[in-house]
Protein backbone atom coordinates (compact mmCIF):
# COMPACT_ATOMS: atom_id res chain seq x y z
CA UNK A 1 0.00 0.00 0.00
CA UNK A 2 1.98 3.39 -0.75
CA UNK A 3 2.44 5.66 1.69
CA UNK A 4 1.37 9.18 2.31
CA UNK A 5 3.25 11.72 3.03
CA UNK A 6 3.25 13.50 6.71
CA UNK A 7 0.81 15.95 7.40
CA UNK A 8 2.36 19.44 6.72
CA UNK A 9 2.24 22.29 8.87
CA UNK A 10 0.53 25.69 7.31
CA UNK A 11 3.22 27.86 6.55
CA UNK A 12 6.22 26.09 8.43
CA UNK A 13 7.67 25.78 5.13
CA UNK A 14 8.83 29.24 4.68
CA UNK A 15 10.15 29.64 8.26
CA UNK A 16 11.27 26.04 8.62
CA UNK A 17 14.76 26.33 8.65
CA UNK A 18 14.92 29.15 10.82
CA UNK A 19 12.67 27.40 13.15
CA UNK A 20 14.85 24.43 12.49
CA UNK A 21 18.35 26.50 13.45
CA UNK A 22 16.84 27.79 17.09
CA UNK A 23 16.25 24.48 17.94
CA UNK A 24 19.49 23.03 17.10
CA UNK A 25 21.41 25.78 18.90
CA UNK A 26 18.95 25.37 22.00
CA UNK A 27 20.14 21.98 21.77
CA UNK A 28 24.24 23.32 21.68
CA UNK A 29 23.95 25.24 24.38
CA UNK A 30 22.17 22.35 26.52
CA UNK A 31 24.73 19.92 25.21
CA UNK A 32 27.95 21.71 25.84
CA UNK A 33 26.35 22.82 29.47
CA UNK A 34 27.46 19.01 29.84
CA UNK A 35 30.80 19.52 29.12
CA UNK A 36 32.17 22.90 29.76
CA UNK A 37 31.43 22.43 33.63
CA UNK A 38 33.74 19.43 34.22
CA UNK A 39 37.07 22.16 33.56
CA UNK A 40 35.56 24.34 36.36
CA UNK A 41 35.06 21.79 39.32
CA UNK A 42 38.37 23.11 40.89
CA UNK A 43 37.57 26.29 40.66
CA UNK A 44 34.09 25.63 42.55
CA UNK A 45 35.62 23.77 45.09
CA UNK A 46 38.16 26.26 45.80
CA UNK A 47 35.43 29.64 45.92
CA UNK A 48 32.07 27.55 47.54
CA UNK A 49 34.38 25.09 49.60
CA UNK A 50 32.77 22.18 48.11
CA UNK A 51 32.88 18.65 49.02
CA UNK A 52 33.38 15.95 46.50
CA UNK A 53 30.58 14.71 46.72
CA UNK A 54 28.98 18.24 45.95
CA UNK A 55 31.16 17.89 43.25
CA UNK A 56 30.28 14.89 41.63
CA UNK A 57 26.62 15.58 41.91
CA UNK A 58 27.34 19.21 39.75
CA UNK A 59 28.12 16.34 36.75
CA UNK A 60 26.28 13.76 38.11
CA UNK A 61 23.38 14.99 39.61
CA UNK A 62 22.56 17.09 36.24
CA UNK A 63 22.91 14.17 34.03
CA UNK A 64 20.73 12.01 36.49
CA UNK A 65 18.10 15.03 36.65
CA UNK A 66 18.39 15.18 32.37
CA UNK A 67 17.60 11.80 32.10
CA UNK A 68 14.85 11.24 34.38
CA UNK A 69 12.82 14.30 32.54
CA UNK A 70 13.62 13.28 28.81
CA UNK A 71 10.70 10.59 28.51
CA UNK A 72 7.82 12.22 30.23
CA UNK A 73 8.77 15.29 28.68
CA UNK A 74 8.93 13.96 24.91
CA UNK A 75 5.31 12.54 25.62
CA UNK A 76 3.98 15.76 26.76
CA UNK A 77 5.27 17.45 23.75
CA UNK A 78 3.86 14.69 21.30
CA UNK A 79 0.17 14.73 22.83
CA UNK A 80 0.22 18.71 23.63
CA UNK A 81 2.37 21.40 22.00
CA UNK A 82 6.40 20.76 21.33
CA UNK A 83 6.29 24.89 21.43
CA UNK A 84 5.01 25.20 24.83
CA UNK A 85 7.38 22.58 25.79
CA UNK A 86 10.30 24.03 24.00
CA UNK A 87 9.44 27.99 25.96
CA UNK A 88 8.80 26.38 29.70
CA UNK A 89 12.25 24.60 29.33
CA UNK A 90 14.39 27.61 27.64
CA UNK A 91 12.53 29.84 30.60
CA UNK A 92 13.49 27.14 33.27
CA UNK A 93 17.20 26.81 32.08
CA UNK A 94 17.56 30.68 32.04
CA UNK A 95 16.68 31.15 35.53
CA UNK A 96 18.38 27.53 36.95
CA UNK A 97 21.40 29.10 34.97
CA UNK A 98 21.03 32.68 36.48
CA UNK A 99 20.85 30.85 40.10
CA UNK A 100 24.05 28.57 39.56
CA UNK A 101 25.90 31.64 38.56
CA UNK A 102 24.95 33.71 41.72
CA UNK A 103 25.16 30.96 43.96
CA UNK A 104 26.35 31.83 47.44
CA UNK A 105 27.02 28.32 48.80
CA UNK A 106 27.47 24.54 47.28
CA UNK A 107 24.52 23.44 48.53
CA UNK A 108 22.60 26.17 46.44
CA UNK A 109 24.56 25.66 43.48
CA UNK A 110 23.77 21.77 43.23
CA UNK A 111 20.14 22.63 44.04
CA UNK A 112 20.26 24.99 40.82
CA UNK A 113 22.14 22.58 38.94
CA UNK A 114 19.41 19.45 39.47
CA UNK A 115 16.58 21.83 38.24
CA UNK A 116 18.94 23.15 35.51
CA UNK A 117 19.11 19.22 34.56
CA UNK A 118 15.22 19.23 34.50
CA UNK A 119 14.99 22.26 32.48
CA UNK A 120 17.43 20.41 29.55
CA UNK A 121 15.38 17.45 29.93
CA UNK A 122 12.17 19.27 28.84
CA UNK A 123 13.79 21.04 26.16
CA UNK A 124 15.73 18.51 24.31
CA UNK A 125 12.98 16.03 23.29
CA UNK A 126 10.92 18.47 21.32
CA UNK A 127 14.10 19.32 19.60
CA UNK A 128 13.83 15.68 17.82
CA UNK A 129 10.28 15.96 17.97
CA UNK A 130 10.12 19.51 16.08
CA UNK A 131 13.19 17.79 13.31
CA UNK A 132 10.73 14.92 12.31
CA UNK A 133 7.73 17.30 12.36
CA UNK A 134 9.36 20.11 10.29
CA UNK A 135 11.46 18.03 7.39
CA UNK A 136 10.90 14.91 5.75
CA UNK A 137 12.77 12.29 3.06
CA UNK A 138 16.25 13.13 2.16
CA UNK A 139 15.74 16.70 3.79
CA UNK A 140 15.74 15.30 6.93
CA UNK A 141 18.91 13.40 5.94
CA UNK A 142 20.12 16.51 5.42
CA UNK A 143 19.17 18.35 8.64
CA UNK A 144 20.23 15.44 10.80
CA UNK A 145 23.27 16.19 9.56
CA UNK A 146 24.19 19.74 10.28
CA UNK A 147 22.29 19.12 13.63
CA UNK A 148 25.06 16.18 14.21
CA UNK A 149 27.97 18.56 13.03
CA UNK A 150 26.69 21.33 15.51
CA UNK A 151 26.42 18.85 18.41
CA UNK A 152 29.94 17.46 17.54
CA UNK A 153 31.55 21.01 17.73
CA UNK A 154 29.50 21.88 21.07
CA UNK A 155 31.02 18.74 22.62
CA UNK A 156 34.39 19.01 21.86
CA UNK A 157 34.06 22.87 22.68
CA UNK A 158 32.91 22.96 25.96
CA UNK A 159 35.80 22.52 27.61
CA UNK A 160 37.44 24.64 26.16
CA UNK A 161 34.55 27.41 26.59
CA UNK A 162 35.14 26.88 29.96
CA UNK A 163 38.42 27.26 30.65
CA UNK A 164 38.53 30.46 28.56
CA UNK A 165 35.50 31.41 31.45
CA UNK A 166 38.12 30.92 33.96
CA UNK A 167 40.83 32.17 32.72
CA UNK A 168 38.79 35.50 32.09
CA UNK A 169 36.98 35.52 35.17
CA UNK A 170 39.92 34.17 37.04
CA UNK A 171 40.18 31.02 39.26
CA UNK A 172 37.70 32.45 42.30
CA UNK A 173 34.93 33.82 40.27
CA UNK A 174 35.52 33.00 36.53
CA UNK A 175 33.46 29.41 37.12
CA UNK A 176 30.49 31.90 37.22
CA UNK A 177 30.68 33.12 33.76
CA UNK A 178 30.18 29.72 32.32
CA UNK A 179 26.44 29.68 34.10
CA UNK A 180 26.21 33.49 32.96
CA UNK A 181 26.68 32.79 29.48
CA UNK A 182 23.48 30.80 29.18
CA UNK A 183 21.39 33.86 30.30
CA UNK A 184 21.03 35.84 27.93
CA UNK A 185 21.70 33.37 25.25
CA UNK A 186 18.68 31.28 26.32
CA UNK A 187 16.55 34.57 26.66
CA UNK A 188 17.30 35.25 22.95
CA UNK A 189 16.65 31.94 22.24
CA UNK A 190 12.88 32.54 23.84
CA UNK A 191 11.98 35.25 21.94
CA UNK A 192 12.89 33.75 18.33
CA UNK A 193 11.47 30.49 19.40
CA UNK A 194 7.92 32.01 20.05
CA UNK A 195 8.14 33.53 16.83
CA UNK A 196 9.19 31.28 14.09
CA UNK A 197 8.75 27.79 15.70
CA UNK A 198 5.26 26.27 14.50
CA UNK A 199 2.16 25.51 16.61
CA UNK A 200 0.96 22.01 17.01
CA UNK A 201 0.44 20.40 13.83
CA UNK A 202 -3.80 20.73 12.94
CA UNK A 203 -5.95 17.16 13.88
CA UNK A 204 -7.61 16.01 16.48
CA UNK A 205 -5.60 16.32 19.86
CA UNK A 206 -5.35 13.32 22.28
CA UNK A 207 -6.19 13.99 25.58
CA UNK A 208 -2.91 14.67 27.81
CA UNK A 209 -2.15 11.68 29.73
CA UNK A 210 1.15 11.09 31.53
CA UNK A 211 0.72 7.55 33.05
CA UNK A 212 1.51 8.61 36.59
CA UNK A 213 2.19 5.20 37.79
CA UNK A 214 4.31 4.35 34.84
CA UNK A 215 6.41 7.36 35.24
CA UNK A 216 6.92 6.54 38.95
CA UNK A 217 8.17 3.42 38.21
CA UNK A 218 10.45 4.75 34.92
CA UNK A 219 11.74 7.23 37.45
CA UNK A 220 12.92 4.50 40.18
CA UNK A 221 14.41 2.37 37.24
CA UNK A 222 16.08 4.85 35.56
CA UNK A 223 17.77 6.69 39.24
CA UNK A 224 18.88 2.62 40.72
CA UNK A 225 20.58 2.13 37.01
CA UNK A 226 22.38 5.17 36.77
CA UNK A 227 23.18 6.07 40.31
CA UNK A 228 25.78 3.48 40.72
CA UNK A 229 27.33 4.29 38.00
CA UNK A 230 27.20 8.37 38.56
CA UNK A 231 29.30 7.64 42.24
CA UNK A 232 32.10 5.15 40.79
CA UNK A 233 35.32 7.27 40.48
CA UNK A 234 37.80 4.57 40.69
CA UNK A 235 39.46 5.69 43.95
CA UNK A 236 39.50 2.88 46.85
CA UNK A 237 37.05 5.22 49.04
CA UNK A 238 34.09 3.78 46.50
CA UNK A 239 31.18 2.70 48.49
CA UNK A 240 30.54 -0.85 47.41
CA UNK A 241 26.87 -0.85 48.22
CA UNK A 242 26.24 1.49 45.78
CA UNK A 243 26.15 -1.36 43.76
CA UNK A 244 23.11 -2.99 45.53
CA UNK A 245 20.63 -0.10 43.44
CA UNK A 246 21.02 -2.46 40.35
CA UNK A 247 18.80 -4.70 42.26
CA UNK A 248 16.18 -2.14 42.92
CA UNK A 249 16.64 -1.06 38.81
CA UNK A 250 15.67 -4.59 38.01
CA UNK A 251 12.63 -5.28 40.20
CA UNK A 252 11.66 -1.58 38.97
CA UNK A 253 12.14 -2.11 35.06
CA UNK A 254 10.40 -5.50 35.56
CA UNK A 255 7.54 -3.85 37.34
CA UNK A 256 7.45 -1.30 34.47
CA UNK A 257 7.14 -3.50 31.48
CA UNK A 258 4.05 -5.06 33.08
CA UNK A 259 2.42 -2.05 33.82
CA UNK A 260 3.19 -0.56 30.48
CA UNK A 261 1.74 -3.79 29.08
CA UNK A 262 -1.43 -3.66 31.03
CA UNK A 263 -1.66 0.10 31.07
CA UNK A 264 -1.83 -0.19 27.74
CA UNK A 265 -4.11 -2.98 26.89
CA UNK A 266 -6.27 -0.94 28.74
CA UNK A 267 -6.79 1.30 25.67
CA UNK A 268 -4.62 4.01 27.36
CA UNK A 269 -1.33 5.67 25.86
CA UNK A 270 1.50 4.42 28.04
CA UNK A 271 4.22 6.58 28.79
CA UNK A 272 6.45 4.48 26.33
CA UNK A 273 4.77 2.34 23.98
CA UNK A 274 6.87 -0.69 23.37
CA UNK A 275 5.62 -1.42 19.98
CA UNK A 276 8.10 0.95 19.46
CA UNK A 277 10.75 -1.32 20.25
CA UNK A 278 9.58 -3.65 17.34
CA UNK A 279 10.39 -1.21 15.30
CA UNK A 280 14.64 -3.06 14.18
CA UNK A 281 15.25 -0.03 12.70
CA UNK A 282 14.64 1.49 16.07
CA UNK A 283 15.59 -0.97 18.63
CA UNK A 284 19.24 -1.38 17.25
CA UNK A 285 19.85 2.81 16.22
CA UNK A 286 18.92 3.39 20.19
CA UNK A 287 21.29 0.49 21.21
CA UNK A 288 23.90 1.82 18.98
CA UNK A 289 23.72 5.07 19.58
CA UNK A 290 23.88 4.68 23.57
CA UNK A 291 27.15 2.67 23.28
CA UNK A 292 28.40 5.12 21.31
CA UNK A 293 27.91 7.68 23.78
CA UNK A 294 29.00 5.26 26.02
CA UNK A 295 32.46 5.85 24.52
CA UNK A 296 32.69 9.26 23.40
CA UNK A 297 32.34 11.26 26.32
CA UNK A 298 34.58 9.03 28.50
CA UNK A 299 37.10 9.38 25.59
CA UNK A 300 37.28 12.83 25.97
CA UNK A 301 37.40 13.13 29.63
CA UNK A 302 40.02 10.30 29.56
CA UNK A 303 41.81 12.81 27.36
CA UNK A 304 41.50 15.99 29.13
CA UNK A 305 42.67 14.02 32.16
CA UNK A 306 45.85 12.43 30.91
CA UNK A 307 46.73 16.16 29.23
CA UNK A 308 45.98 18.02 32.61
CA UNK A 309 47.13 15.62 35.38
CA UNK A 310 49.81 13.43 33.12
CA UNK A 311 51.41 16.76 31.19
CA UNK A 312 50.54 19.17 33.17
CA UNK A 313 48.43 21.32 30.38
CA UNK A 314 46.00 24.13 31.39
CA UNK A 315 42.40 23.46 31.69
CA UNK A 316 42.18 25.83 28.41
CA UNK A 317 44.76 24.23 26.52
CA UNK A 318 43.45 20.73 27.15
CA UNK A 319 40.18 21.78 25.59
CA UNK A 320 41.90 22.74 22.75
CA UNK A 321 43.22 19.73 22.04
CA UNK A 322 39.84 18.08 21.08
CA UNK A 323 39.33 21.01 18.24
CA UNK A 324 40.18 18.84 15.93
CA UNK A 325 37.76 15.97 16.51
CA UNK A 326 35.07 18.79 16.22
CA UNK A 327 35.76 20.27 13.34
CA UNK A 328 36.44 17.15 11.71
CA UNK A 329 33.16 15.42 13.08
CA UNK A 330 30.93 18.61 11.75
CA UNK A 331 32.10 18.13 7.89
CA UNK A 332 31.37 14.69 7.92
CA UNK A 333 28.37 14.93 10.22
CA UNK A 334 26.90 17.06 6.85
CA UNK A 335 28.40 14.96 4.10
CA UNK A 336 27.20 11.70 6.31
CA UNK A 337 23.41 13.34 6.96
CA UNK A 338 23.55 13.57 2.91
CA UNK A 339 24.61 10.33 2.03
CA UNK A 340 22.97 8.12 4.12
CA UNK A 341 19.74 8.15 2.27
CA UNK A 342 22.11 6.56 -0.60
CA UNK A 343 24.18 4.73 1.53
CA UNK A 344 22.22 3.55 4.53
CA UNK A 345 23.60 1.69 7.67
CA UNK A 346 27.44 1.13 5.79
CA UNK A 347 28.09 4.28 6.49
CA UNK A 348 27.50 4.47 10.19
CA UNK A 349 29.88 1.17 10.63
CA UNK A 350 32.56 2.48 8.25
CA UNK A 351 32.55 5.57 10.72
CA UNK A 352 33.12 3.60 13.80
CA UNK A 353 35.92 1.48 11.94
CA UNK A 354 37.76 4.84 10.98
CA UNK A 355 36.98 6.03 14.94
CA UNK A 356 38.72 2.98 16.06
CA UNK A 357 41.52 3.33 14.11
CA UNK A 358 42.26 7.17 14.80
CA UNK A 359 41.55 6.04 18.57
CA UNK A 360 44.25 3.63 18.78
CA UNK A 361 46.21 6.23 17.03
CA UNK A 362 45.52 8.62 19.85
CA UNK A 363 46.85 6.21 22.45
CA UNK A 364 50.02 5.50 20.56
CA UNK A 365 51.05 9.36 19.78
CA UNK A 366 49.98 9.48 23.68
CA UNK A 367 52.39 6.69 25.26
CA UNK A 368 55.07 7.21 22.08
CA UNK A 369 55.71 10.43 21.64
CA UNK A 370 58.06 12.84 23.50
CA UNK A 371 55.51 14.85 26.14
CA UNK A 372 56.30 18.10 24.64
CA UNK A 373 55.29 17.20 21.09
CA UNK A 374 52.29 15.33 22.44
CA UNK A 375 49.37 18.02 22.65
CA UNK A 376 50.38 18.64 19.18
CA UNK A 377 50.18 15.11 17.80
CA UNK A 378 47.24 14.23 19.30
CA UNK A 379 45.28 17.46 18.27
CA UNK A 380 46.17 16.50 14.96
CA UNK A 381 45.37 12.76 15.30
CA UNK A 382 41.80 13.99 16.63
CA UNK A 383 40.99 14.49 12.97
CA UNK A 384 41.06 11.01 12.33
CA UNK A 385 38.67 10.44 14.55
CA UNK A 386 36.74 13.27 14.21
CA UNK A 387 36.16 11.85 10.58
CA UNK A 388 34.52 8.85 11.67
CA UNK A 389 32.38 10.20 14.58
CA UNK A 390 30.53 12.01 12.34
CA UNK A 391 29.91 9.59 9.98
CA UNK A 392 27.99 7.64 13.37
CA UNK A 393 25.82 10.42 14.50
CA UNK A 394 24.06 12.02 12.00
CA UNK A 395 23.40 8.96 9.83
CA UNK A 396 22.25 6.55 13.09
CA UNK A 397 19.88 9.17 13.87
CA UNK A 398 18.22 9.38 10.35
CA UNK A 399 18.47 5.61 10.14
CA UNK A 400 16.91 4.90 13.57
CA UNK A 401 13.95 7.37 13.27
CA UNK A 402 13.02 6.28 9.64
CA UNK A 403 10.17 4.44 10.59
CA UNK A 404 8.76 6.41 13.50
CA UNK A 405 5.57 8.12 13.04
CA UNK A 406 5.85 11.52 13.46
CA UNK A 407 3.60 11.65 16.05
CA UNK A 408 5.84 9.65 18.07
CA UNK A 409 8.89 11.74 17.11
CA UNK A 410 9.63 13.57 20.41
CA UNK A 411 8.73 10.72 22.58
CA UNK A 412 11.25 8.08 20.31
CA UNK A 413 13.58 11.09 20.40
CA UNK A 414 13.55 11.57 24.27
CA UNK A 415 13.76 7.64 24.60
CA UNK A 416 17.44 7.86 22.01
CA UNK A 417 18.60 10.38 24.41
CA UNK A 418 18.12 8.53 27.88
CA UNK A 419 19.80 5.96 25.98
CA UNK A 420 22.71 8.15 25.53
CA UNK A 421 22.52 9.67 28.91
CA UNK A 422 22.59 5.66 30.65
CA UNK A 423 25.24 5.11 28.38
CA UNK A 424 27.33 8.16 28.95
CA UNK A 425 27.17 7.66 32.82
CA UNK A 426 27.98 3.47 32.19
CA UNK A 427 30.81 4.32 29.79
CA UNK A 428 32.40 7.30 32.19
CA UNK A 429 32.37 5.07 35.03
CA UNK A 430 34.03 2.29 33.56
CA UNK A 431 36.75 4.31 31.90
CA UNK A 432 36.85 6.44 35.30
CA UNK A 433 37.34 3.67 37.10
CA UNK A 434 40.26 1.94 35.12
CA UNK A 435 41.69 5.46 34.92
CA UNK A 436 41.79 6.17 38.08
CA UNK A 437 42.83 2.73 39.57
CA UNK A 438 45.66 2.25 37.57
CA UNK A 439 46.86 5.54 38.53
CA UNK A 440 46.39 4.01 42.69
CA UNK A 441 47.79 1.06 41.78
CA UNK A 442 50.92 2.29 40.32
CA UNK A 443 51.69 5.65 41.31
CA UNK A 444 53.89 3.87 44.20
CA UNK A 445 56.24 1.72 41.66
CA UNK A 446 56.01 3.65 38.29
CA UNK A 447 57.24 7.32 37.49
CA UNK A 448 54.31 9.85 36.93
CA UNK A 449 54.33 9.87 33.42
CA UNK A 450 54.80 6.45 33.08
CA UNK A 451 51.83 5.82 35.74
CA UNK A 452 49.35 8.39 33.30
CA UNK A 453 50.69 6.58 29.87
CA UNK A 454 49.05 3.37 31.22
CA UNK A 455 46.19 5.03 33.11
CA UNK A 456 45.14 6.12 29.74
CA UNK A 457 46.06 3.28 27.52
CA UNK A 458 43.76 1.21 30.03
CA UNK A 459 40.88 3.61 30.37
CA UNK A 460 41.06 4.13 26.29
CA UNK A 461 40.79 0.60 25.61
CA UNK A 462 37.38 0.41 27.76
CA UNK A 463 36.43 2.98 25.08
CA UNK A 464 37.07 1.05 22.32
CA UNK A 465 35.94 -1.92 23.72
CA UNK A 466 32.65 0.27 23.79
CA UNK A 467 32.94 1.10 20.30
CA UNK A 468 33.26 -2.41 19.29
CA UNK A 469 29.86 -3.25 20.85
CA UNK A 470 28.81 -0.22 18.48
CA UNK A 471 29.94 -1.96 15.80
CA UNK A 472 28.41 -5.34 16.53
CA UNK A 473 24.99 -3.48 16.73
CA UNK A 474 25.98 -1.79 13.56
CA UNK A 475 26.63 -5.23 11.54
CA UNK A 476 23.25 -6.98 13.31
CA UNK A 477 21.36 -4.04 11.76
CA UNK A 478 22.90 -4.23 8.55
CA UNK A 479 22.41 -8.15 7.84
CA UNK A 480 18.57 -7.29 9.56
CA UNK A 481 18.14 -4.57 6.76
CA UNK A 482 19.63 -6.94 4.02
CA UNK A 483 17.47 -9.93 4.40
CA UNK A 484 14.41 -7.54 4.55
CA UNK A 485 15.74 -5.88 1.07
CA UNK A 486 15.85 -9.37 -0.38
CA UNK A 487 12.35 -10.07 1.58
CA UNK A 488 11.12 -7.04 0.23
CA UNK A 489 12.94 -5.68 -3.35
CA UNK A 490 10.58 -2.80 -3.48
CA UNK A 491 9.90 -1.93 -0.10
CA UNK A 492 10.46 1.52 0.89
CA UNK A 493 13.57 3.28 1.70
CA UNK A 494 14.29 6.19 4.38
CA UNK A 495 11.69 8.38 3.34
CA UNK A 496 8.12 10.10 4.63
CA UNK A 497 6.67 7.49 6.79
CA UNK A 498 2.97 7.22 7.57
CA UNK A 499 1.91 8.94 10.64
CA UNK A 500 -0.17 6.03 11.68
CA UNK A 501 0.03 3.50 14.56
CA UNK A 502 3.29 2.07 15.44
CA UNK A 503 3.21 -1.55 14.15
CA UNK A 504 3.31 -4.17 17.08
Amino acid sequence: MPQQPEPRVPDAHDHRWRAYWVCVGVAALTIMDLTKVNVALPSIESALDAGPTQLSLLVSGFVLAFGLTLVPAGRLGDQGSRKVMFIVGLGLFAATSLACAIAPTGEVLLAARLLQGVAAGIQMPQVIGMVQQLFQGRERGAAFGLFGATIGIATAFGPTLGGLAIAVGGPEDGWRGIFWMNVPLALVAIVFAARLLPPRPPGPRARISLDPVGVSLFGVAVAALMWPFLLTTGSPDDDPARWWTLIAFAVAAAAFLWWERRYEASGRAPLVPLALFSLGSFRNGTLLAAAYFAAMPASFLLTTLFLQQGLGLEPVYAGMVTIGFALASAVTSWVGGRLVGRVGRPLVVGGILLLLVGFGLLVLVAVATPPELTPWVMAAVMLVGGAGGGFVIAPNQVLALADVPVREGGLAGSVGQLGQRVGTAIGTAIALSLFYSTVYREQAFERRIDVFHDAYAIGMAAVCGLLVVALAVGLVDLRQRSAGRRAEPDGPGIGPEPDGPVPA
